[in-house]
């Protein structure tokens, strides 16, 4: 009964009712879009990192604060018996998408037929594995993770970054397009034939490729610290140039057979791997899975100095994002709620000064004073739950449409665009928490002149008319 008189108190003016509730249509579909958007590029940015590196990571004590500096001293020796253990686990086995060991390793790229080299980053890695984590898509986001193209490659092969590509003078060998090289642009005053190899690291290429053929126009020489401390050099056949999304990633990442890397990291002492990288099939699995690994360390393998870091340990800029987001949103909520809490209540108090006689006519006849506020705060309520329900019943179009639109975008520091989506529908909280809040602040914004209303004076009130 209630809000049945409230709806016809706000069709007794459409016009202003009508504007009132546009005004907070537009802010529920702002809110809803943005937040959409803002949720997909979080969910986005999360299925990245576990794609490339998966949701949890075991690694030596201080590996991650030092080890970037000297992973040889951060190595994890005898590391298959603990991959079959987790693995065979009967917890984390139903959890479990891929478990795959990596090495990371800081070099000297050299391409010295050229008289070039780059100081690179170095990843012996299983390729078929991290083939297979590249799949992980939970959110089904639109991301783009390259396959790395060694697979089915001899042990000697490699994948350079275009960018590492670019500055070992290989864009030609590698038919790249796109890809001048400093003589094409004239910056190159260099003799057309580059300086010979240094002697130390000729003389160590040339006991690698004792037996080996001549080399070809894609090869390169990798010069990294052994386990000795002594440099060693690998000879590496570069199969591919691709790139990885991310300029700084680009053109710094070389990407190996695992076998090779520790080869050239051991030599024959027995290898070592800086991680062991687990991804799961969701990433709400992360606590559970977390705890059974900790419980696994400290009995199984309580000798050897472990720890288990997640993504987002391993990656503090996904918590920057979210920070950004969230604040982003917040501050875009806060002005559209002040919007609509000025709205209504504007709304309200020249209701209740068109209605005063008629509010002193209904206390004059016993409607107690608690009855006349409800009237009006209902009203609001009312305006509230309308806007916030027309608001979404719009968003999800206007989101579809924006799905659809082929819309780009290029992140900060990314080389690829990507499409623009909202991912409004399936966000239960977006999706009821926005229209809910919003009927929370219109009736809080009834609230006030209600209550104004419901102090009025009889006499005063009835006099009015």
């Amino acid at each position: 009964m209630m809000f049945s008189l409230a709806l016809r108190n706000l069709l007794r003016n459409r016009r202003r009712s009508l504007t009132t509730l546009s005004a907070m249509v537009v802010g529920v579909v702002s809110l809803l879009i943005f937040g959409g958007y803002s949720h997909n590029a979080i969910l986005a940015t999360q299925t990245g990192y576990v794609q490339y590196q998966g949701h949890l990571q075991i690694q030596h004590k201080g590996y991650f604060l030092f080890g970037s500096g000297n992973p040889v001293a951060y190595g994890i020796a005898d590391y298959q018996p603990l991959i079959d253990a987790v693995e065979n686990d009967p917890v984390l086995k139903p959890m479990l998408m891929v478990v795959t060991p990596t090495l990371r390793l800081n070099g000297i790229a050299g391409n010295f037929a050229n008289g070039v080299s780059r100081g690179v980053v170095a990843a012996g890695v299983v390729v078929d594995d991290q083939n297979r984590m590249r799949l992980w898509n939970d959110y089904g986001s639109a991301t783009y993770s390259p396959r790395i193209e060694l697979a089915g490659t001899p042990e000697d092969s490699a994948v350079l970054g275009t960018g590492v590509a670019r500055l070992l003078q290989l864009c030609k060998p590698l038919k790249l397009d796109d890809c001048p090289s400093a003589d094409d642009l004239g910056l190159n005053d260099k003799p057309a034939d580059g300086p010979a190899a240094p002697a130390n690291i000729a003389a160590l290429s040339g006991l690698e490729q004792a037996n080996a053929p001549k080399a070809s126009a894609t090869n390169i020489e990798l010069l990294a610290a052994s386990v000795s401390g002594a440099p060693n050099v690998a000879s590496l056949n570069v199969v591919k140039a691709q790139n990885w999304g991310v300029k700084d990633i680009d053109d710094s990442l070389v990407v190996m057979h695992l076998g090779q890397a520790q080869k050239l990291v051991f030599g024959n002492a027995a290898p070592q791997v800086t991680a062991i990288q687990i991804q799961l099939a969701h990433t709400a699995q992360i606590p559970a899975a977390k705890a059974r690994l900790a419980q696994l360390l400290a009995t199984q393998f309580k000798g050897m100095p472990l720890e288990v870091l997640d993504y987002e340990e391993l990656t503090p800029i996904y918590q920057q994002v979210i920070q950004f987001f969230n604040s982003m949103f917040g501050f875009i909520s806060i002005l559209i709620y002040m919007i609509v809490l000025f709205t209504v209540g504007n709304t309200m108090s020249m209701a209740v000064v068109e209605r005063t006689a008629e509010v002193g006519a209904l206390r004059a006849i016993g409607q107690l004073r608690n009855g006349i506020r409800a009237q009006f705060v209902c009203e609001g309520a009312l305006l509230g739950v309308i806007g916030g329900v027309l608001g979404v019943l719009i968003a999800l179009p206007v989101a579809y449409l924006i799905n659809r639109s082929g819309l780009t975008w290029a992140p900060p520091g990314y080389s690829y665009k990507y499409p623009v989506m909202v991912r409004v529908w399936g966000d239960s909280q977006l999706m009821f928490g926005t229209p809910c809040f919003l009927a929370v602040v219109a009736v809080v914004s009834a609230w006030l002149p209600a209550n104004r209303a419901a102090k009025l004076d009889i006499v005063d009130a009835l006099r009015h008319a």
